[in-house]
């Protein structure tokens, strides 16, 4: 009988091992994930779906945005914000082209127009339409002071005003380190007008502020500020307009957030240890700040770094700034 013990084992042992690997594991919990790795670029760094529930679309590396096509099973071009593609792509680092090729950031589309708004780190604020192509500039400036480092959009569905962020008027995305490092405090909340087309600062002196997400009845905005580890509330109520108060404090650096239809917020955040090679971590926050629920990667099994969580049928889309692959985890 001792024999047939020992195979058990090493069956049960084998199973186990082959579950692990399959399904990955995040935070200390088994999650059924998918991995949608992309070819000649990297950074994948915010995740939006179209009107139809296509997608999700990312901006890449490379200056380009492209499209999940799951009929095709890959990723395909969607967009551009230059039309200067030559010498963009390539198996090198980007960050020497960016400048001139755009780096796309946050994305957010109006949901009634099929419009995609893009926050450009180089281009500023673009729009394009739902067949893609080149996208058109909307504005590059705020009260005389030119965008050096946009950085996430919003819209909203309602109004369709637009709000953003740029993370600071002295630096450019290239030297993200630095603006967290030397304290930089020149960053900015600000909102665009399509009817008028005019761009408004709402709030200036934001230490890295990155991500931006709407309350689900529109009564205030969230901005994420990357050096404070801490997410700001700014009211849109008109009793309490303007007035800006600390919305959660976190347990590590907050990249972009991401309300879900229950009007809670996803934030992808990244240890505070390290700069240059942080760990991810995903933060779930109430619609009152509490935190929820905190999954931090594991090991790498799933997803390292995260810079955006995206909440849909049931899963979470991360995206990451650092890597060349999207990420899909069942809730």
């Amino acid at each position: 009988m001792a024999p047939k013990q020992h195979d058990s084992s090493l069956s049960t042992l084998f199973l186990l091992a082959t579950l692990i690997y399959n399904v990955g594991i995040v935070g200390c919990q088994i999650k059924r994930s998918e991995t949608f790795p992309i070819f000649g670029a990297t950074g994948p760094e915010s995740l939006a779906f179209d009107r139809n529930g296509g997608g999700p679309y990312t901006g890449v590396s490379d200056g380009r945005i492209i499209k999940w096509q799951a009929d095709v099973n890959r990723w395909v071009d969607f967009a551009t914000t230059t039309p200067y593609r030559f010498g963009c792509q390539g198996p090198f680092d980007h960050v020497i082209t960016e400048a001139r090729c755009g780096r796309p950031l946050g994305l957010s589309f109006n949901q009634r127009t099929g419009d995609l708004y893009i926050a450009d780190a180089y281009m500023g604020l673009l729009v394009v339409g739902p067949e893609g192509g080149l996208a058109r500039p909307l504005a590059k400036e705020a009260g005389g002071v030119p965008f050096k480092f946009t950085n996430d959009v919003v819209v909203d569905q309602n109004s369709g005003i637009v709000y953003f962020t740029d993370t600071s008027t002295r630096l450019p995305r290239s030297a993200y380190a630095y603006v967290i490092l030397s304290g930089d405090n020149s960053g900015r909340l600000l909102k665009y007008d399509p009817r008028t087309n005019q761009v408004t600062v709402l709030k200036d002196h934001l230490m890295f502020p990155n991500g931006v997400a709407l309350s689900k009845n529109g009564d205030f905005l969230l901005v994420t500020e990357t050096t404070n580890s801490r997410v700001l509330r700014y009211w849109l109520e008109q009793s309490r307009v303007g007035t800006v108060d600390v919305f959660a404090e976190l347990p590590g650096r907050p990249d972009n957030i991401k309300r879900n239809q229950q009007g809670e917020f996803w934030v992808a955040a990244n240890s505070r240890d390290g700069i240059y090679n942080p760990l991810g971590m995903i933060v779930k926050l109430s619609q009152n700040g509490d935190i929820l629920k905190v999954l931090e990667a594991g090991n790498g099994e799933t997803w390292r770094f995260s810079s955006d969580v995206n909440e849909q049928n049931g899963s979470l889309w991360i995206g990451s700034v650092e890597e060349s692959r999207v990420v899909k985890i069942k809730l």
